[in-house]
């Protein structure tokens, strides 16, 4: 993935007011025209690189389970539990922590998320046992909470209208490469030190050194950023400005509280949807590994690589998918035609091959089934866009809380529910479809929604 060029500034940057905080000046081009700087793609591949290693951590205990699982000697159903904790927490956090970010702005919470959860991650090294590894696990919920919402509504500020379905995928392309690379990386720390306890200290303490490059790069206003120049800064600001026209046409401008969005279709079709793509999501990234140890006898290292195929397929359909998104809508498509349709598509292949992996007895093929499930599964990252489009960018924290807060509920139940189901069963067969089912409302939600416009609250 490459950062796109410097760019002209357009004539829809002309005219707009100036903020307080002003932009440098910035070199003309050859045609006397002022180039855009182009430092909020530097930033979305901060974020990028950021939410990866959130998903690292996140994954960690995946990776390791085997042999957590075999030293604390847990049931299925306490494995299940374990990898719950951290979704309690995190999904309780949510709606909270997206009112801190409309509150103090992205940058501050995301950074005390950073530096707090890599404590957290180091801390869940020393655990003696299962007790005291889910209490970590809570705690690493607890400051994580505030990146995905925080990166929301980083991309309503940052980005222009035309841009943020390629932000939004961007920010969550990071969820997939994390869980690959996470498989590769904690495989080989392990190997390396010989301890899953040293490798998860190791990624706490990278994860903190990310709190530190978050603070310095980051900021809630692109005319804060040394970087930016006018140009830059006064594309970004047209769009604003144009959505806020917009906005007070239809009544819809302003700071809301999150109830008076709870009357709209669009609202819950968020939740639902988010909800359903995380049962899958959430599924395979708790689960994967050990299915893939138990069920067709891989062993660490081929767990680790078979874990990045997978969800490394997940990062390029995440990339590609918002890219199409972008093209699509700037050729004149509607918002909802675009959506719905790349959207329709996703839910329509990940249902089709989580049914073929139900069958498939081959190793290998179930692996190739399992990428092409995360390669469009992913598409779904698009929703990172909506708080902004149904909230705008001043109700985008509290909207992003929210979807996420709906959809980290799978978080806790699937893990629990395929512990049940693995210990009942004896089998990963109806655990399987249970993540068909969740891919089932997924499709419906996202076929529900109206992507066109904001919520009149």
């Amino acid at each position: 993935m490459s950062i796109p060029n410097t760019e002209t500034a357009t004539t829809e940057a002309q005219g707009t007011t100036e903020a307080p905080v002003g932009g440098k000046p910035g070199k003309p081009g050859k045609d006397g025209v002022q180039r855009r700087t182009t430092v909020r793609w530097k930033l979305f591949l901060l974020l990028l690189v950021l939410v990866a290693v959130n998903y690292i951590d996140r994954g960690s205990i995946s990776v390791a389970l085997p042999i957590i699982q075999k030293e604390f000697n847990l049931a299925p159903e306490l494995v299940g539990l374990l990898l719950s904790a951290f979704f309690w927490t995190y999904a309780l956090m949510q709606i909270p922590v997206g009112w801190l970010i409309d509150k103090f702005g992205p940058r501050k919470v995301m950074t005390a998320s950073c530096v707090g959860w890599g404590a957290a991650t180091a801390a869940s090294g020393m655990a003696g046992g299962f007790l005291s590894m889910f209490i970590a696990r809570m705690g690493i919920g607890v400051t994580e909470a505030g990146v995905m919402p925080a990166g929301g509504k980083l991309n309503a500020i940052w980005m222009h209208k035309s841009e943020r379905g390629r932000g939004a995928t961007i920010l969550d392309a990071g969820a997939p490469l994390g869980a690959g690379l996470g498989g590769i990386i904690i495989a080989g720390l392990i190997a390396s030190t010989g301890s899953w306890r040293w490798a998860f200290v190791i990624a706490g303490a990278a994860t903190v050194l990310m709190g530190l490059a978050v603070w310095w790069y980051v900021r809630d206003n692109p005319r804060e950023h040394r970087g930016v120049n006018d140009a830059e800064a006064a594309y970004i600001e047209a769009s604003h400005a144009a959505e806020d026209a917009e906005a007070e046409l239809d009544g819809s401008k302003g700071k809301r509280a999150l109830l008076p969005y709870l009357k709209f279709r669009s609202f819950w079709a968020m939740c639902f949807g988010w909800l359903g793509f995380n049962g899958v999501f959430y599924g395979l990234l708790t689960w994967g590994p050990l299915y893939l140890a138990q069920a067709k006898g891989f062993d660490l290292k081929t767990i680790g690589w078979s874990t990045f195929v997978i969800f490394g397929a997940g990062f390029v359909g995440e990339i590609l998918g918002g890219s199409i998104a972008d093209k699509w809508r700037a050729a004149g498509a509607s918002a909802n035609r675009v959506m719905r349709t790349l959207l329709g598509i996703s839910s329509a292949v990940v249902i089709g091959g989580l049914v073929g992996v139900t069958v498939v007895p081959d190793p290998t093929t179930a692996v190739v089934l399992l990428s092409l499930v995360m390669f469009f599964l992913r598409w779904v990252g698009l929703f990172w866009s909506i708080p902004s489009i149904l909230g705008g960018r001043t109700n985008a924290g509290v909207l992003g809380g929210a979807m996420n807060f709906s959809g980290n509920i799978s978080g806790f139940v699937t893990p629990i529910a395929v512990g049940l189901i693995v210990g009942a069963t004896g089998s990963y067969t109806w655990a399987l479809l249970y993540f068909v089912g969740s891919a089932i409302v997924m499709g419906v939600s996202v076929l529900t929604l109206n992507y066109n416009k904001r919520l009149p609250v």
